[in-house]
């Protein structure tokens, strides 16, 4: 298996799906497989983002130096120019932490980085609110991690973090996407053999449902419908 080859196939799929102007909904994949999704579709400019996750996925290397992981296709998005760092939000953040790189380079990008504390503390309608004001109308993507919500209710996923939101909430803030130009979207990190019951995957499945629902907004409303 070559990475690099996998995911220059990937782009090339995305890029011809954006020619024809088609709006993709994916399944991941781990979340590397957002990286090339991005090189394929934001061929006209920089994108925004809404991010919904556990983790910023913004370091440098994981695993000892490898620069192409789950943990890092942001860092190389906003270093390629696929995504503007000022239009980029991310939600649900938490967990334990080796080091602070990954916020702190963020930070230093114009980021907006809320963490699990801060979303409960204002409640999802207001920090959606947020969301939608930073991204704008200007085209965004959004990627959704399955470890964005507790593992209580997902645990089939590689890197599970207490203290999540419900399945609830995750359809709430997918549905607070209402309105924006969204170009794209991912559903990542469902784990098969770690979901014995299969219930990870039913959520899974069932966000994609909502993300499609919010994706067909925005292209109605781009075609003027």
């Amino acid at each position: 298996i070559d990475l690099d080859d996998s995911m220059q196939r990937i782009t090339s799929f995305y890029a011809e799906l954006a020619a024809r102007g088609i709006t993709p909904m994916t399944a991941g994949g781990d979340h590397l497989v957002s990286l090339p999704v991005l090189r394929g579709i934001a061929g006209s400019g920089p994108l925004g983002m809404i991010h919904f996750d556990a983790h910023t996925d913004l370091f440098d290397s994981y695993f000892g130096g490898f620069r192409y992981t789950h943990g890092t296709p942001f860092r190389r998005a906003i270093e390629e120019g696929l995504l503007d760092p000022k239009r980029v939000v991310q939600i649900g953040i938490r967990g334990t932490a080796y080091n602070t790189e990954d916020v702190d380079w963020g930070l230093s990008q114009g980021v907006r980085i809320i963490r699990i504390e801060e979303l409960f503390d204002r409640g999802i309608a207001d920090v959606m609110t947020e969301a939608r004001q930073i991204v704008g109308k200007a085209p965004t993507y959004c990627s959704f991690d399955i470890d964005f919500i507790d593992p209580s209710f997902a645990p089939g996923t590689g890197t599970p973090e207490i203290g999540g939101v419900t399945s609830f909430q995750a359809q709430q803030v997918v549905r607070e996407l209402s309105g924006v130009n969204l170009v794209g979207a991912d559903l990542v990190e469902v784990s098969p053999p770690f979901d014995a019951a299969g219930g990870t995957a039913w959520i899974g499945v069932s966000i994609m449902f909502e993300l499609m629902c919010v994706l067909a907004e925005a292209i109605a409303a781009r075609r003027g419908g």
